[in-house]
């Protein structure tokens, strides 16, 4: 499996490659994938700091999808805000990341981690006290996610 996130400085940008270039380059790469899943988010706000979208000083990726509960869409942004984000911000291993929304309840938390070491140490240590405080239960309906190891040699 591979994920591969694009950060565009605009949507006009977005959409001229849409409207130029999207088609001739998926037609050059049929055949090479079994299964591809797209989905545009917009940004809400960063996690830790100016989120950059520069890849060179991490080592590993956390990704979390999630569909919220219409009415509690309000409630989970809150709590990513004032619970979650300054959580992953006081882990030292925790570089940077973002939080972005997507129509529908579905959110994205992108975050980018020195080592799966440091990740490991903020998972252990906080995860199910700060669900409990921030409610996370109540607010999501389906939750997804993946740790992605960053290869080099796959940055643009």
């Amino acid at each position: 499996m591979a994920h591969v996130f694009a950060f565009w400085e605009s949507r006009a940008f977005y959409d001229s490659f849409m409207a130029r270039s999207h088609d001739r380059l998926a037609a050059a790469q049929a055949g090479t994938f079994k299964d591809v899943q797209a989905r545009l988010f917009d940004y809400r706000f960063d996690v830790k700091t100016g989120f950059e979208p520069r890849f060179t000083d991490a080592d590993l990726l956390r990704v979390a999808l999630c569909r919220v509960h219409e009415d509690r869409a309000e409630h989970y942004t809150l709590m990513q805000e004032k619970v979650w984000n300054p959580a992953m911000a006081g882990s030292p291993g925790m570089i940077r990341g973002l939080f972005a929304e997507a129509p529908g309840n579905e959110f994205l938390v992108l975050s980018m981690w020195r080592s799966q070491a440091e990740h490991g140490k903020y998972r252990t240590e906080r995860i199910e006290r700060l669900s409990l405080r921030a409610q996370t239960e109540a607010d999501i309906a389906s939750l997804t996610g993946d740790i992605v190891e960053l290869e080099p040699t796959w940055t643009v």
